[in-house]
């Protein structure tokens, strides 16, 4: 892509947006160039700032026109490298598009622009009795448009579900530039599922039908104390074998623990091993009886405190720990890297010991926080940049965690996305014909392959591939089984 070609669009997108929204500085274009996930950087070649969904369309056919990629950016907090933005492409920002369009209580539905941030749609109903129900970490300052990207979870996702369980429609626009609708209630396949975690490959979410839950009667916190994992570890089997879900059952290890009193001063037992979060929540007459279940199995497992939080500022206190996790670690080590994997409940115990030994091995600590739940694991992976060959090792260790977690029947990624930092590991999970399939979805939405291109996938495939066209019928096209469009 040439200078002039972006020096052209430029100039158009300057005549659709106006001076205040086209980003061309090259100092200020820097503030753009990585998400949550520092060490992909890439400085854009154009930034817009666009504020409705027509001005977005309207970038988005200007980069056909001119044949430029174009990637689409909310709050920058991802922790993939899913809005990584391209040198010689246009990046879309949607963060001025923040308002709450509508709430309608009577349908349990609010209808908001992707810049909102997730914690501010639940502030907005929260004195009626209502919440979301995602709760990713960032939640506030995530936008609602990076979690349907994403696929957004949270603490409370074990009971609650993903982004895409209370995504009821969509507004969007594609990678041509149109503007259509995708509701859950539209008849033939399921477009709105499929958009959904997509990553910004299909198109351009600019508005957002969320699902509002009612707040639960009652809500118990409990903290559990444990000289190591293992015994964690049971405890967390022990609750979901006894049919008991919780809303979130979280654990942190010792040196998780330490960045977190570090950071912000949590003040959780002393010589913690492990902790583990229990959050409860329903009918007071049924929370009663699963805490008493929660605390027998917690003692008999070994917990050496316990601690139930009696108000809202104590519940509070019992997660800053945890929502604070990922940042705290930047208190006990110069550069981490984030990982994000999933393997089966009961195969955590033995994943986590080879993590701690791949720790002694490399020389690489690591930090262990997770949804114990659900087996999705976020080890921090932390090292010093300023030490010739740890930034290597600390990428070798994160890669290694990932295959321990295909090779235990997990996935290579729980919440985070693919992005740009993972797409290298999707060819452990899928064969080339799995992956070939899911890009003749993509080659339907986005033909050029102009919508965030480079990444989820390991390589240009399909109508993706660049340069060139594709040799032969792919086989799933020749045997009649897909269409190529």
């Amino acid at each position: 892509m040439g200078t002039k070609t972006l020096d052209g669009l430029a100039g158009r997108l300057l005549e659709v947006l106006g001076h205040g929204a086209v980003i061309t500085d090259p100092v200020r274009l820097r503030t753009y160039e990585c998400d949550g996930l520092t060490h992909h950087r890439a400085t854009p070649g154009v930034v817009v700032l666009p504020e409705t969904a027509e001005q977005i369309a309207a970038v988005v056919r200007l980069c056909n026109d001119h044949g430029v990629p174009f990637v689409a950016r909310g709050a920058g907090t991802g922790l993939s490298g899913g809005a990584l933005p391209r040198t010689d492409g246009v990046l879309i920002v949607t963060s001025k598009m923040r308002r709450i369009l509508s709430i309608d209580l009577a349908d349990r539905r609010a209808v908001v622009e992707p810049g909102v941030t997730n914690l501010a749609i639940t502030e907005a109903v929260r004195d009626q009795g209502y919440y979301y129900a995602p709760d990713p970490s960032s939640q506030q300052v995530c936008s609602i448009g990076g979690n349907v990207a994403e696929n957004s979870g949270g603490a409370h996702c074990l009971k609650y579900g993903f982004t895409v369980n209370h995504v009821l429609a969509l507004e969007v626009v594609t990678p041509d530039g149109d503007i259509v609708e995708l509701s859950d209630a539209d008849p033939g396949y399921d477009l709105l599922g499929a958009f959904v975690g997509s990553e910004g490959t299909l198109g351009i979410a600019t508005k957002v039908t969320v699902r509002l839950t009612r707040a639960p009667e009652t809500v118990t916190t409990l903290l559990a104390a444990f000289d190591g994992i293992e015994r964690g570890g049971q405890a967390v089997s022990a609750i979901i074998g006894g049919g008991i879900l919780p809303a979130a059952i979280e654990m942190m290890d010792a040196l998780a623990i330490e960045a977190a009193e570090a950071a912000v001063a949590c003040a959780y037992p002393e010589g913690a091993g492990a902790v583990l979060i229990v959050e409860l929540d329903g009918p007071a007459a049924e929370v009663a009886h699963q805490f008493g279940e929660v605390t027998r199995i917690c003692r008999e497992s070994g917990a050496f405190e316990l601690r139930v939080a009696a108000d809202p500022v104590e519940r509070a206190a019992i997660w800053k720990g945890r929502k604070s996790a990922f940042a705290a670690v930047g208190r006990i080590s110069p550069a981490y890297i984030v990982q994000d994997g999933v393997v089966p409940r009961t195969a955590l115990p033995e994943v986590l010991a080879s993590i701690d030994r791949l720790s002694r091995e490399y020389g690489i600590r690591v930090a262990n926080v997770f949804h114990a739940g659900d087996g999705n694991l976020h080890p921090l992976v932390l090292f010093d940049d300023a030490e010739p060959g740890a930034g290597e090792r600390a990428a070798l260790v994160s890669g290694r965690i990932l295959d321990l977690c295909v090779e235990h029947g997990g996935s290579i990624t729980g919440e985070h996305g693919v992005g740009v930092d993972k797409s290298r590991y999707m060819t452990k999970m899928f064969s080339d014909d799995d992956l070939d399939t899911m890009q003749l979805v993509r080659c339907a939405f986005d033909p050029r392959g102009l919508s965030n291109p480079g990444k989820v996938f390991p390589t240009p495939r399909l109508c993706g591939e660049v340069p060139g066209v594709r040799k032969g019928v792919h086989p799933l096209v020749e045997s009649g089984q897909a269409e190529q469009f």
